[in-house]
């Protein structure tokens, strides 16, 4: 698999240096490479409780992207999902401890317990106070004897490193480290494995498929569950985490497991809130990545029960850029269109054949929707098929307050619908041309010659003519042979159509853009989509007829 990597020996190292080369200064790491991979705060005060954390690379930003002022004082970072060695870790101990002691955050994963705990005794010898933790928020295994630890973990790194900046003893840091972990959980859903660098990437989840409670290192989860939509995935998430909840108030951490779109994960962060739990969700942090599995397209959730002085240590601000921050879930905010844009609301009126017509028409290209996107996906950027689907969607939706029964005023309205549900500059074109229409109908002219003229108006504001590869090349033809009947009209908007995939050269619209290597053979998909309107209505009217 193709990476932005030079040798994967060597990537771990060149990545730690890219991330100090822009720290400001404020860090540092160890000299050790390439076996000693320790980053550490150059602002410590010594005299307060140092934070050591740290573990396989592969989770960025953790475990370095925590280092600063009211998190960690440093990482100790091994090779891609292997624990850093007892000599790693010990160099980290000893460089940032003083005599107020350090507490080591440790993932529970058998390298990182015997690396850590070895490495705690050996500093212990040297007279210095050292206590450890062990994080194992994951319950997606309830029947593992010693649980993961996961995204959870950045509770503890965040609560204890704000009470060991406020100066809190190494005692009381370990107390309020132990009391999250009991009661942190935590549990991912992805819908596909991680690629480790250099390696094939593991094909292990079928197609349609998402992967419940997998590890952060690609270890196979509790079972593989059908997919569907983001609510289904948070509605299975939260069947896990739910019994696992107190009452109260809980702040969440929605975690992206590395290859999650920020698109997705704001949709995810929406379910999340509107779930069986959202009442007990006061605040949330992310939706971001914090602790990944590299490129795994997934997404983690962590819940913990928070007191007043927790949700002070959450709040309480910190250096690391990783941190997104603690954030107060409310309600959406919903202001009044500016003057000018409030929606003119037309006077409805039914007229049943007028509306069958539209809901017909508005029908087949939601039916059409994946079609025309994958044919824009080899010309475009893959969404006519979408954009036409919503815009059909919301015009069904609003045919009850239509003029139906008025021709002039329902062409206004259905360009003032578009110009607000139809994004893009379909949607604009588009209610340029009914908007145009109507006011031609205004002026007298029929049907045929209302819909010419509101193509005229779409030629002249957008630039395109016949032969640039666009919904014109299908639209004007027929339009054209409309008056010989919707046979013809289907007949030419067809011809248009076809003669489009012979157009290696857009002159306007998305495919302006793309090369002709990937225009020829493949119709323009404005056009194709009117193609097969007509083509379907000239069906229909045959049928009855």
């Amino acid at each position: 698999m193709k990476q932005f990597i030079n040798e994967k020996e060597t990537v771990v190292t060149e990545a730690i240096d890219g991330h100090l080369r822009i720290a400001g200064g404020r860090l540092a790491r160890l000299d050790g490479y390439p076996h000693i991979k320790v980053v550490v705060r150059t602002d410590w005060d010594r005299s307060k409780v140092a934070l050591v954390s740290g573990g396989g690379s592969g989770h960025e930003p953790s475990h370095a992207g925590f280092v600063g002022q009211g998190m960690l004082t440093a990482a100790v970072c091994g090779e891609v999902f292997a624990s850093p060695s007892v000599d790693a870790v010990l160099a980290g101990i000893l460089s940032v401890t003083g005599k107020a002691g350090c507490l080591l955050i440790v993932k529970n994963y058998t390298g990182d317990r015997l690396n850590f705990g070895l490495a705690a005794e050996r500093a212990r010898a040297q007279g210095l106070k050292v206590n450890m933790v062990i994080v194992d928020d994951d319950v997606a295994l309830p029947d593992l004897p010693q649980a993961r630890g996961v995204a959870g973990t950045l509770f503890v790194h965040k609560i204890a490193g704000a009470l060991a900046e406020q100066g809190a003893d190494l005692d009381a840091v370990t107390e309020a480290a132990e009391r999250v972990i009991k009661g942190a959980v935590s549990i991912g859903m992805s819908l596909d494995t991680c690629t480790v660098p250099g390696s094939p990437k593991e094909d292990r989840i079928g197609p349609g498929k998402a992967e419940l409670g997998l590890g952060i290192h690609g270890e196979a989860g509790i079972e593989q569950v059908p997919f569907t939509t983001a609510r289904e995935a948070i509605s299975m998430v939260i069947d896990r985490l739910a019994p696992h909840l107190g009452s109260g108030p809980h702040v969440a951490l929605l975690n992206n497991l590395g290859a999650t779109t920020p698109l997705e994960m704001g949709v995810l962060a929406e379910e999340l809130t509107r779930s069986r739990i959202g009442d007990q969700l006061r605040w949330l942090i992310g939706p971001a990545p914090m602790m990944t599995s590299l490129d795994m397209r997934g997404f983690s959730i962590s819940v913990y029960p928070v007191s007043k002085a927790d949700e002070a240590a959450l709040l309480a601000p910190v250096a690391p850029w990783a941190w997104p921050g603690c954030h107060m879930i409310g309600e959406v905010a919903v202001l009044d269109l500016p003057d000018g844009l409030t929606p003119i609301k037309p006077i409805p009126s039914s007229h049943e054949a007028t509306r069958a017509f539209v809901e017909r028409c508005c029908n087949l290209l939601i039916g059409e929707q994946d079609a025309l996107n994958a044919l824009d996906a080899k010309s475009g950027d893959g969404d006519t098929g979408s954009t036409l689907a919503t815009a059909s969607r919301a015009l069904i939706g609003s045919l009850d307050r239509l003029p139906l029964a008025d021709q002039t005023q329902l062409y206004r309205a259905i360009g003032l619908e578009l110009s607000q549900t139809m994004g893009g500059s379909s949607g604009v074109l588009l209610a340029i041309f009914f908007a145009a229409a109507g006011d031609a109908s205004a002026s007298g002219k029929d049907a045929i010659g209302a819909l010419k003229s509101g193509l005229d108006r779409v030629q002249q504001v957008g630039g395109a003519s016949p032969g640039d590869r666009t919904m014109i090349d299908a639209l004007l033809p027929a339009l054209e042979a409309l008056p010989d009947g919707l046979a013809a009209a289907a007949e030419a908007a067809r011809k248009g159509a076809d003669a489009t995939a012979e157009i290696t050269r857009a002159r306007a619209g998305r495919a302006s853009y793309v090369s002709a290597e990937s225009l020829a053979g493949h119709n323009d998909p404005g056009a194709e989509a009117v193609a097969r309107l007509f083509e379907h209505l000239s069906r229909v009217d045959e049928l009855a007829s």
